[in-house]
């Protein structure tokens, strides 16, 4: 399953930054994951990660202050936001989960490509995510905004915004 796919929208020096082989740790399986989360230290647990899903829907995880575009390599992306793990029964599970990337601005319909991404690596998650971000494209002043309480209007200019999502709709 692939859903819509979400080029990079954020500031052009952040990705011309991305060097090759620079993207997150990619997460293709729970030994994988067991292997990554290993390796972080007590301090990187009490905040979430940086992710991403790739064009291949795979999971790529970095530390939280790193940036998605570097995270995804430079490349689209299926989602990208920030995730939490914790301890439950004895097995790490996925927390928190939002969309909340301001380089990509996917839009909460990517859920599914997350689920299957955490599915993959047998992760136990929650059914959507758990702070899901709305982004638009003013028409106006084309800035990117953060819908917040349903109140669909721009922050930069004052018009209104669209209902659905209209951040990279070529793609």
């Amino acid at each position: 399953m692939q859903g819509r796919s979400y080029r990079y929208v954020g500031p052009a020096d952040l990705k011309a930054a991305v060097r090759p082989g620079s993207g997150g740790c990619r997460i293709g399986s729970a030994a994988d994951f067991n292997s990554w989360i290993s390796e972080r230290s007590a301090a990187e647990l009490v905040e979430p990660f940086t992710f991403v899903v790739d064009m291949e829907g795979m999971l790529r995880l970095a530390p939280r202050r790193s940036e998605h575009v570097a995270c995804a390599g430079g490349g689209s992306v299926l989602s990208a936001g920030e995730v939490g793990f914790n301890r439950q029964a004895g097995r790490w599970v996925v927390g928190d989960v939002s969309n909340h990337s301001t380089g990509y601005c996917p839009d909460t319909s990517s859920w599914p490509a997350v689920a299957q991404a955490l599915d993959c690596v047998r992760l136990g998650r929650p059914s959507g995510f758990t702070h899901a971000v709305v982004f638009r494209r003013c028409p106006d002043c084309q800035e990117h905004s953060i819908v917040r309480e349903d109140d669909f209007v721009c922050v930069f200019c004052g018009s209104d915004l669209p209902t659905a999502w209209n951040v990279n709709p070529a793609d």
